[in-house]
């Protein structure tokens, strides 16, 4: 069986949520405290031992290609001024991975992303991180990673989830599954935004997913939902009816992007653990409420 070692991030979608700040600028490239989301992303997948990634893109995401290659007018700016820190980190920024960009000409969905990159996937297995959501792992090793090795010791897909609020299970994709170890189940169904009362579960799809190059055949098969998209959740059906589709509870937090609430909160918990800005942003949230 082929090891993991290539990465798809979609990152396509227009981040309407944040206009007027997307209009020019993914949402992809939202800062966190300094970073843009999407690093995070390329960095949990080359902790996790990924060495190709191929970033599937759209129009108006020039700014995600620039983020990554060489600035060496920037470089020759910095050297000047003898700023050797700033330099290490661009120069760790643009040899974080060998990275590859395709555009979704037209917006068709998430499994229609990912079919974007059958060519470079070829006959591999390969990840999928969304490029609007952070997974921070409490654990050494992380929860990629554990995907990774559940699906070179079995040869399934895999799919990462998380335990949810029953009034929330209706925002996700939600599996039907039997629990075979600690953490780990067997997907016997997955259902798209249920109702609470209706929801097979309470495991919420978690933005993280490691494929066997068949997937591309099933999407293939797949037929448009609304609007004509074709949905990686109905695709993934068809892995759990034969048997070949795993799910693996997540053992730290998600982080969406998607939504400014969210957004606000993961800037606030990634600044308390920067050196740095920690002490002035407690005295700053310790201000607000003393003045309440």
């Amino acid at each position: 069986m082929r090891k993991v070692r290539k990465a798809l991030i979609p990152a396509a979608g227009m981040g309407t949520r944040f206009l007027p700040a997307t209009i020019a600028q993914p949402k992809e490239m939202l800062i966190i405290v300094d970073k843009p989301v999407i690093q995070f992303v390329v960095e949990e997948s080359v902790g996790a031992g990924i060495e190709d990634l191929i970033i599937v893109t759209g129009r108006h995401k020039r700014a995600i290609e620039d983020h990554f290659d060489p600035s060496f007018e920037l470089e020759s700016m910095l050297a000047d001024k003898k700023k050797k820190d700033v330099l290490e980190v661009l120069g760790y920024v643009s040899s974080l991975a060998n990275i590859h960009f395709i555009r979704q000409k037209r917006q068709r969905g998430l499994a229609d992303a990912i079919y974007q990159g059958k060519t470079f996937i070829g006959d591999d297995p390969f990840v999928v991180l969304l490029g609007d959501t952070i997974l921070d792992s409490k654990s050494p090793s992380s929860d990629l990673k554990k995907m990774i090795d559940l699906y070179e010791s079995t040869g399934k897909s895999v799919v990462a989830v998380e335990e949810v609020d029953k009034k929330l299970v209706s925002r996700y994709g939600i599996i039907d599954g039997k629990e075979t170890e600690e953490g780990v189940f067997e997907v016997r169904d997955l259902v798209e935004k249920p109702e609470p009362d209706k929801a097979p579960s309470r495991l919420a799809i978690a933005s993280r997913y490691v494929f066997a190059p068949g997937i591309f055949n099933l999407i293939e098969k797949t037929k448009p939902g609304k609007a004509g998209e074709i949905q990686i959740t109905d695709t993934m059906r068809y892995l759990a009816e034969i048997g070949e589709l795993l799910a693996v509870k997540i053992s730290g937090r998600r982080y969406d992007i998607g939504n400014k609430i969210d957004y606000v909160k993961t800037n606030i918990d990634f600044a308390l653990r920067e050196g740095d800005v920690k002490a002035e942003i407690l005295k700053h949230i310790k201000g607000i409420k003393s003045a309440r």
